[in-house]
Formats: C-alpha cells, sequence, structure tokens
C-alpha cells in the first residue's frame, strides 16, 4: 500500500517542479535529490508491500517511508499555501526554511536508503513465495461444500439452470463464465455443476487458473487432468497437443479462479470448437469476463447473494452444529451478525464455526460482533475470511488501491453517490490525466474497473443501467478500514471513539459522531467529512485542507475560516441553511468542485470568476412535495462575465431572468458536460441556442421557462445540436416541437413537461431515436390519441405519461416498445382504458397507476376486472393516490 504513497508524491514532486520554474537553485536541487531518491525507493515498494504481513522489520520500513513521504507532501504544500496565501515579499523570505526542511528529509532518506539495502536480500527471496501459498491456501470449496457434496445452501436454482445449459445440444464450444465476489461460493456452485454432469461426456478436467500461475503452468496443468504428458518446450506444442487430443472429443473443463483474460485466451486457441462441449469459468473478474464475451457462445452468470432465508438456515447449521435451533435469547444478536454478513457464504459459514466455539450468551456473542475487524486479522477467527477477500484489493493497482480505500472514509451501509465519488477522487489527485478523456470520464473507468472486480457494488442502478449509488460488503468495509487505520490513509471518529491515530497526524479525518473536539491541532490534515448531523466549526487548523466536505450540518452561515483554506479543491456544503456566499471565496484559486445543492444560496459574488479552476458549479434546490410544480427548481444568479471560467464541466441551474448579456457568455463554456436553466424568458431562445451549438461535448441539457405560458423558442439549433446530447429536459410551452431532438442519436433519456404540443407529436419525433430509453411526457401533448407503431422505441425501458388531459386511447402496435420494462400513468382522466396492445409487451413487469379515476382503475382488479387478462403477465401493479398506495392489483 505505500507504493501509493510514493507513487502519488512522485507524481506531486514532478509537477512541483514543472510548474515552480522560479525556484532558487538549493530549492531545485533539493527537490531533484528528492525525486531520485523517492523513485529507487518505490521499486522496493512494490516488492515489500506484498510481504508485509510476514516480516515486521520490512513493515516498520515501510512506515518510516509513508512518513517521510507525508513530509515531504506537507513542505510542498506549505510552500504552495504561502505562495497563495502571503506577499511576495513573505514569499522570498519564506523560501530559506524551505530549503532547510527539504535538506532535513534528504537527510532522513539516505539514513532509510542504508535500511532498505540491508533488508533488500530478504525481500527479493521471499515475498513471492509467501503471496502465492497465502493465495493457494484460501481456494473456499471445501469450506462451502456439505457433507453431502451437492447439497448446498440457496445454490440449487443456479446449480439447475447450469446443468441444464451444461446438458443441451449444441454443436458449438459454449462457455459460461460464473462471476461474483469473492467468497460468494463460484467454485462450489461449479464443482457441484462438474460432478453433476461429467459423466455424460468423453472427458472432463478441472484446473485451477490463479494468478499465481502461467499461461504454460495452466495449459501443462489442463493436460495433466486429461492424462497426456505435460511436457513441452513452449506453449505452441502444448496447445497442438491438447487440440489433437480434444479434437474428436465431448468435453467439460472447468476452469476455477480466472484472473487474466490472456490465460483464457491461451486455452481457447487450443480448444476444437465442436462436439457439444461445455466449459465453466469461475472468476471475481466480471470486467474480464465481459472482455472475452466476443459472440453468443459465450454467456455471463451472475452469483447473488444468498437470501435472508437461505442465510439463516446456513447460519444456524453452522452455529448451532447439534440443537438446529437458534434459542430466542441469541435472536437479536444474530440477526445483527448475519447482517454483517449480507447473504456472502463464506462469511456466514466461517462466522457460525467462530461463534459455535464460544460461549451461547448474548455478552459473549456481543463482543465478537464488536470485534469484528480483531478477528479478521491475521490469527483472528476469521482470518480465512480476511485472506479471501482481501486477494482481491492486494491484486489491484496503486491508484485503484487509493480510490478503493476511499470507501473506508464512509459509513458502513452508507451508499455513496457515483458522481461525487469520482469528483472526491480528482479532487484527492487519484485520477491521472489521458489524453482526449476528461478526468470524470477516466474516474469513471476507474469505478466500472472497481465494479467489474467485485470489490464496488452498485446499490441503486439507474435508467441507463449506470450505478446512481455505490458501496462495498460490510465485511470488506471492516477489512479496508483496519488497511485505511493502519496506513494511515484515514481516521474515523466515531459515537466509541476515534478508528486510528489520531495523534499520528492523520491525513484524512472521518467524523461520524457530532461529539467531536476540532481545537486540536489538525495541520496534518487533507481531507475532512462530517458526516453526522452536529455541529462542525472549521478554524485555522484546517489550513492546508484540499477537501471539506461538510453536507447536512446544521450550518446556518457560511463558516468565514473557509476562505483561508487556499489549497481547498473540493468544497461542499450541500443541504446546510447558509444563505449568502462571502467575496472572499475568490481567495480559493485552487477550487475545482463548489457545491450548494439545497443550501438557500440564490446568488454567486463576482468573485467566483477568480475561481479559474472550477469545474462543477452546483447551486439549486429543489421544492419537494407530493404535487409536481413547475418552479420545482430553484436556481442562482451568476455575473454576466461567467464565460471566464472556461474549465467548467457542470453548471446547473443558472437563472436566466433578464440576463440576455450572461447567456450570451455562456458560448464561451465549451467543455461543458452539463447545464441547467431556468427562468429562461422567450426572446432568449435563439441566444441560448447559439451559445448551446458552441458546446460540442454537451450531454446534458435542462431547458425551464420563465412560467408555464412562456414559449420555449428553441428551434435555432437545427443546424449545430450537441451531438453527443444523452439527456435533455424541456420545460415550458413548445408551439413547435424542436426538430433537431429527432437527431441526437445518442439520447437515452427525454422529459417533456408542459409543453402543450397540439400540431406536433412527440411520438412521430423520437420513435427512431436508436438509444432512447426513458420518455417521461407530463402535459406535453394536448392529442386524444398516441400511436405506438411497429418496430419503434425500440430501446425505451421506461415510459411516463402524466397530466395528458385531452387523452382517451393508447395503440400500441405488434412488436412496438419490446424493451419497455414499466409502464406509469398518471392523472390522464380521459383516458378510457389501460392501452391497446400491452398484452403484447413481454418485458413489461411494473405498470404504476396514479391518481387515475376509479372506473379505469377497476377494470384491472383481480376479481371483476374486464381487462385483467390484459395484465395478468406484468408483475407489480400499483394504484396510488396522492402519492400513497391506493391498492396492490398484482
Amino acid at each position: 500500500m505505500a507504493d501509493g504513497a510514493v507513487s502519488f508524491l512522485l507524481q506531486k514532486l514532478q509537477t512541483f517542479a514543472s510548474r515552480e520554474w522560479d525556484l532558487q537553485e538549493n530549492i531545485r536541487n533539493g527537490v531533484r535529490d528528492l525525486q531520485i531518491e523517492m523513485q529507487s525507493i518505490e521499486a522496493l515498494m512494490r516488492d515489500a508491500d506484498a510481504k508485509k504481513d510476514h516480516d515486521h522489520r520490512i513493515k516498520a520500513w515501510i512506515q518510516e517511508v509513508r512518513t517521510q513521504s507525508h513530509a515531504i507532501e506537507d513542505v510542498l504544500d506549505l510552500f504552495r499555501f504561502q505562495q497563495d496565501q502571503e506577499s511576495m515579499w513573505h514569499h522570498w523570505k519564506m523560501r530559506h526554511p524551505i530549503s532547510s526542511l527539504i535538506h532535513d528529509i534528504n537527510t532522513r532518506l539516505a539514513t532509510i536508503k542504508k535500511t532498505r539495502e540491508s533488508y533488500q536480500p530478504m525481500a527479493s527471496t521471499s515475498s513471492s513465495t509467501a503471496e502465492t501459498n497465502t493465495y493457494l491456501n484460501v481456494r473456499v470449496a471445501p469450506l462451502i461444500i456439505g457433507a453431502g457434496g451437492d447439497k448446498i445452501v440457496g445454490m440449487e436454482e443456479p446449480k439447475r439452470k447450469l446443468v441444464s445449459w451444461a446438458m443441451e445440444r449444441n454443436q458449438k464450444l459454449k462457455v459460461m463464465f460464473v462471476v461474483g465476489m469473492a467468497g460468494l461460493g463460484k467454485t462450489t456452485l461449479a464443482r457441484c455443476v462438474f460432478e453433476k454432469v461429467k459423466q455424460h461426456f468423453d472427458c472432463h478436467a478441472w484446473i485451477i487458473a490463479s494468478k499465481s500461475r502461467t499461461k504454460t503452468e495452466t495449459l501443462r496443468s489442463l493436460l495433466e487432468e486429461l492424462g497426456c504428458p505435460r511436457e513441452g518446450p513452449n506453449n505452441v506444442i502444448l496447445s497442438n497437443r491438447l487440440q489433437n487430443f480434444l479434437k474428436h472429443k465431448r468435453y467439460v473443463i472447468i476452469v476455477d479462479d480466472l484472473w487474466e483474460k490472456d490465460v483464457w485466451e491461451s486455452i481457447k486457441l487450443a480448444l476444437p470448437d465442436a462436439n457439444n462441449s461445455r466449459i465453466i469459468i469461475t472468476t471475481r473478474r466480471g470486467d474480464v469476463a465481459n472482455s472475452c464475451r466476443e459472440d453468443d457462445s459465450i454467456d455471463i452468470h451472475k452469483l447473488q447473494p444468498l437470501s435472508l432465508e437461505c442465510a439463516e438456515h446456513l447460519f444456524i447449521k453452522k452455529a448451532f452444529r447439534k440443537s438446529g435451533r437458534c434459542p430466542s435469547v441469541l435472536k437479536e444478536v444474530s440477526k445483527s451478525i448475519l447482517q454483517k454478513c449480507e447473504g456472502l457464504p463464506l462469511g456466514i459459514i466461517e462466522m457460525g464455526r467462530l461463534l459455535s466455539s464460544k460461549s451461547a450468551t448474548p455478552y459473549e456473542w456481543k463482543k465478537i460482533h464488536e470485534s469484528l475487524e480483531s478477528e479478521l486479522k491475521s490469527g483472528g477467527g476469521l482470518s480465512n475470511t480476511m485472506k479471501v477477500l482481501s486477494s482481491s484489493y492486494k491484486d489491484l493497482p496503486y491508484h485503484l488501491k487509493y480510490c478503493f480505500l476511499y470507501m473506508s472514509i464512509f459509513p458502513e451501509n452508507n451508499p455513496v453517490k457515483r458522481r461525487r465519488l469520482i469528483r472526491l477522487w480528482i479532487a484527492e489527485g487519484f485520477v491521472k490525466g489521458e489524453r482526449g478523456k476528461t478526468l470524470e470520464e477516466v474516474g469513471e473507468e476507474y469505478l466500472n474497473e472497481l465494479i467489474g472486480r467485485s470489490l464496488i457494488k452498485a446499490h441503486e442502478i439507474d435508467f441507463d443501467e449506470k450505478p446512481f449509488t455505490v458501496g462495498v460488503h460490510a465485511l470488506m468495509h471492516r477489512i479496508i478500514l483496519s488497511v485505511s487505520h493502519e496506513e494511515n490513509f484515514c481516521t474515523t471518529v466515531c459515537a466509541g471513539g476515534a478508528e486510528g491515530n489520531l495523534a499520528g497526524k492523520p491525513r484524512r479525518l472521518s467524523v461520524q459522531t457530532g461529539n467531536f473536539d476540532l481545537s486540536q491541532d489538525l495541520t496534518c490534515v487533507r481531507t475532512f467529512f462530517s458526516l453526522s448531523s452536529g455541529k462542525v466549526n472549521i478554524g485555522s487548523n484546517f489550513r492546508l485542507l484540499k477537501v471539506l466536505d461538510i453536507q447536512g450540518t446544521p450550518l446556518g452561515n457560511f463558516p468565514s475560516a473557509i476562505t483561508d483554506l487556499v489549497l481547498l479543491k473540493y468544497l461542499s456544503l450541500r443541504k446546510t441553511n447558509i444563505r449568502s456566499i462571502p467575496k472572499s471565496l475568490g481567495k480559493l484559486r485552487q477550487l475545482e468542485t463548489l457545491d450548494l445543492k439545497q443550501t438557500r444560496v440564490k446568488k454567486l459574488p463576482e468573485s467566483v470568476l477568480k475561481l479559474a479552476k472550477l469545474r462543477h458549479l452546483l447551486v439549486y434546490s429543489y421544492n419537494m412535495g407530493s404535487v409536481v410544480s413547475f418552479d420545482s427548481v430553484q436556481g442562482f444568479s451568476v455575473s454576466t462575465k461567467i464565460g471566464a471560467m472556461k474549465n467548467l464541466q457542470k453548471l446547473s441551474f443558472v437563472r436566466a431572468k433578464r440576463q440576455h448579456r450572461m447567456i450570451q457568455e455562456l458560448r464561451n463554456l465549451t467543455q461543458l458536460r452539463k447545464l441547467g436553466i431556468v427562468e429562461l424568458e422567450k426572446e432568449d431562445g435563439s441566444s441560448l441556442c447559439h451559445s448551446i451549438e458552441m458546446m460540442p461535448d454537451l450531454l446534458s441539457l435542462n431547458v425551464t421557462s420563465l412560467n408555464k405560458s412562456e414559449p420555449l423558442e428553441l428551434a435555432s439549433m437545427a443546424s449545430n445540436p450537441p451531438r453527443f446530447l444523452q439527456r435533455l429536459y424541456l420545460k415550458g410551452s413548445l408551439k413547435k416541437f424542436p426538430n433537431w431532438v429527432s437527431s441526437l442519436h445518442d439520447l437515452v433519456r427525454i422529459r417533456l413537461k408542459w409543453s402543450s404540443l397540439s400540431g406536433d407529436n412527440p411520438i412521430e419525433a423520437l420513435q427512431d431515436l436508436p438509444n432512447l430509453m426513458e420518455l417521461q411526457l407530463l402535459d406535453a401533448y394536448t392529442g386524444t390519441r398516441l400511436d405506438f407503431e411497429e418496430n419503434k422505441f425500440q430501446k425505451l425501458k421506461i415510459l411516463d405519461l402524466e397530466q395528458l388531459k385531452q387523452l382517451r386511447f393508447i395503440i400500441m402496435e405488434d412488436d412496438t416498445l419490446p424493451s419497455l420494462q414499466k409502464l406509469i400513468i398518471r392523472q390522464c382522466n380521459e383516458l378510457e382504458q389501460v392501452p391497446v396492445g400491452i398484452n403484447n409487451l413481454r418485458r413489461l413487469n411494473e405498470l404504476l397507476l396514479c391518481d387515475m379515476p376509479e372506473k379505469f382503475v377497476a377494470q384491472l382488479k383481480k376479481i371483476g376486472g374486464g381487462l385483467r387478462h390484459l395484465v395478468h403477465r406484468v408483475s407489480v401493479i400499483h394504484s396510488y393516490q396522492q402519492g400513497h398506495l391506493e391498492e396492490d392489483l398484482s
């Protein structure tokens, strides 16, 4: 893990040296010496990191390297702080102490180097062996398979599906990836299927393709399993031998624990593609499985955690082996312990075994529940679980380790919004720039890889299948908390006290209780989170802070000390009660994200234009209520010179009333990805269109007119609309539907509200958009009929029809809306019946009727509903009145 600290420091040293061109020679030479020494230390870090659990001297040495890395970072930050904070004269005077600090650190590094040289032989000879042995000892099948062999709890259905798949008659070779996080039972499931079907094949083999094995070793293992000679000078000879042996045979092969795509590629090249053969591959790397999915002969089965019922059954089976039942006095604590396992079979089994060896008293079990972090460590009762889960973490490159460890900042079972997490990674410097991509796009790739590696899990999935919020498994959270504290990555302060060392100069501080004293010296802290409802007093003791996230705290006024935090890159005051922003905010020249959502701020000072590095400016609030209102979004007023902020990626929501000059200035924001405008006047529509045409990479556009009767004039964009636009929200009257919308190939969501279209039918204008997944029409059309034609809306998943006051009929022709999953009909009081053809929507699984007349709802009731037969395949049918569930018609 320490290699991450060193690598990030090297990146920072390089940036510092390239930007600070006017450094005195002694400082420049000192920085260069730091770079050289840290580069040599970094090389050993990568070797030593894998074995630090096995050598206490190496571990202590790594800790000292980390300490000096932080010391160097402190010097660089102090230099930048003084440069931004003080006069040029004081800045010149500060150079001497900066030079002395650098000299002192170089002296300490020289001592570290001597120590490193004495340890180097030990590290180079033992690290790879230790890692290999540790990994090979954590294969989990023997832990999960019961005495009955194929009687495994909660896996009957996936086993049935895979057995059926394996026995299908198909001349082609077919491959199934079984994907899931570590400890989920992938190997167990594959073993049960293998034992069930292997007698129906001419030959069979089971091999382990773990990360410690080379491609050659894997091929030789497969040949040996099949009874073939395994000797051979290279992979070509081995592959040919395997191909010849299998050429006329029907075979089933299990490739267990695949980590790398090229290992599978080397196996695949040696396999004949015929004879109705089958390959099952288990892997925790969903990203690898997806990259191997080249055609319909390769499929993926995502293994799910156990249901609550199955989890309880397995837990009782292991924890109460003799009686087979849980005593009433232990039910409450058992439930809490089981929740930590979140359906993970390995966790349930190991936890059950540990508890079965303890006294069956609430006190003893409560101690285990509260000391999970200790039990997961080496030598603890759950150390096997630790080994299995941590192997995925240890396999990460250093930049992804830091991104993953960031989840330790947030409380357990507290999902984090995807976009917030990525903005935080960027502010921390974890995301490396790549040519042709924004930092946000690279951060999205990092997150997708962590999800693909089954480390981070998606909690809420958006309509486009992107995660809206993410989190980690509870047991994995305890593991990364332990690593985070050990590495001084983050100190967590909760009700029971600090988890981590407050006296050890914490770099990141996450306060999750309201009772915390901030008066102590915290100049070492670079990141501060308040994740409770307690009060927070920000003072000068945070002067080198870079990330400040205190959303949801009971702030009434903007803390004046914040404007002295001149190194700040990320500032979130979301969901606080602040009303105004001081002019001194302009001092925060490094700021990249300013999040003032759900505050009472309505105007930003002119000085905000000095924030040249700002990428995300989010200042708006929602009026949340059961009734949808036209003015539900409250925006903010900004300077007419907004065009000076050329690095902006997101800007929402800007008030456009009487702001003609500001609207023209928007054309200079050519980097915008998201733009939100409210209170747009008719005469400014054309000007806004011309500005938007200068934003070639715009992905999301949200425009609201001044009021319901004020028309949105957006026809002027016909010549050059943003071609990559994915989300479009138009709220206000439309005299004519904008023709350019029909050309938006990448559009996935469109919401039209209060459009009141009469001549133009929006269905006809949108039906050929190839990627449209969500369509909402709220008082958007005054016609009496909507026709969904054959083979149209091929990808639409969600259709939301609201307040279409004159609508009487909805016609859905055959083969229309083939992907529709959710249909919402709200306050369409003239609609006589459910859509004609709704019975042909094979994927429709949710029908929501909101504030619809009783006679309409009565047609779909289970008893006496005349049209019930049309929706008999729909699994969820709910009727709501005023936001409350009135009747479940499912």
